[in-house]
């Protein structure tokens, strides 16, 4: 005969565990999934009604916020450029190395990176980008064509972003990281949207690091004069390295 203590042994079956096979996230206990709740303080409390953000509410607006700066950040192709599998024993550019650290560290003024294709100033200026961005500022690297062809993009029918916000983002961002300028499509209003996000960035002395191979002499005059002024830029040519 089968003893009846086995039945009663069995533990039953909890909510956590009926969530956790219900694929069901567990109710926060302090505000009961509203994401807000009151204090238990006496009527004439500067507290008494007024409704306090849960912290499980904060954490999920935290972890919205960190989402949004990488979305913004553009970093995905680029996660794998560090300063870490940079190498800086490369003849020609240990100075770039040096400086590209210490300014991300520190990012203030404009850094500027002249360099043949496989010189490496990609991977300094990606660097720069990613070491910002795990310290949580705010940066956007772009590729200079492909900046210019997302803010051509706003225009379409389909596009989720009005034109004036994204450009806006662009021009305000606290780093902006420009690869491959002079490399963009020339066209008149190219040339004039650049410039205006540039000649934005110069007059409010806003972090901007850009990345070129193009000769001084190459790239478009409005633009070079403000990537000419000592005060605020600093130009370093990179000779020889591997990307």
């Amino acid at each position: 005969m089968a003893d009846s203590s086995a039945a009663a042994a069995t533990p039953a079956t909890s909510s956590s565990d009926l969530a956790a096979d219900l694929h069901v996230e567990p109710v926060c206990s302090t505000c009961k999934g509203a994401g807000y709740y009151l204090l238990d303080v006496p009527v004439g409390n500067p507290n008494f009604g007024v409704l306090m953000p849960c912290d499980c509410k904060m954490a999920a607006k935290e972890q919205r916020a960190a989402d949004e700066l990488r979305r913004l950040s553009n970093l995905g192709p680029f996660e794998d450029k560090t300063f870490e599998n940079f190498d800086p024993d490369v003849p020609g550019v240990r100075r770039a190395f040096v400086r590209a650290r210490n300014y991300a560290g520190n990012p203030r003024g404009w850094l500027i990176l002249f360099g043949n294709y496989g010189s490496g100033k990609t991977h300094l200026a990606a660097a720069i980008a990613n070491a910002a961005f795990q310290r949580h500022y705010k940066v956007l690297f772009a590729i200079v064509p492909d900046l210019l062809d997302h803010l051509r993009s706003t225009f379409g029918p389909n596009s989720d972003v009005e034109y004036d916000e994204r450009f806006e983002t662009i021009r305000e961002i606290p780093l902006l990281v420009l690869d491959d300028l002079g490399t963009e499509n020339t066209t008149p209003w190219a040339r004039e949207k650049l410039y205006q996000i540039i000649n934005h960035r110069y007059n409010y002395s806003l972090s901007t690091v850009i990345t070129s191979n193009r000769k001084p002499e190459d790239i478009e005059p409005r633009i070079f004069s403000r990537m000419s002024d000592l005060a605020l830029c600093e130009e370093i040519t990179m000779i020889e390295a591997g990307d």
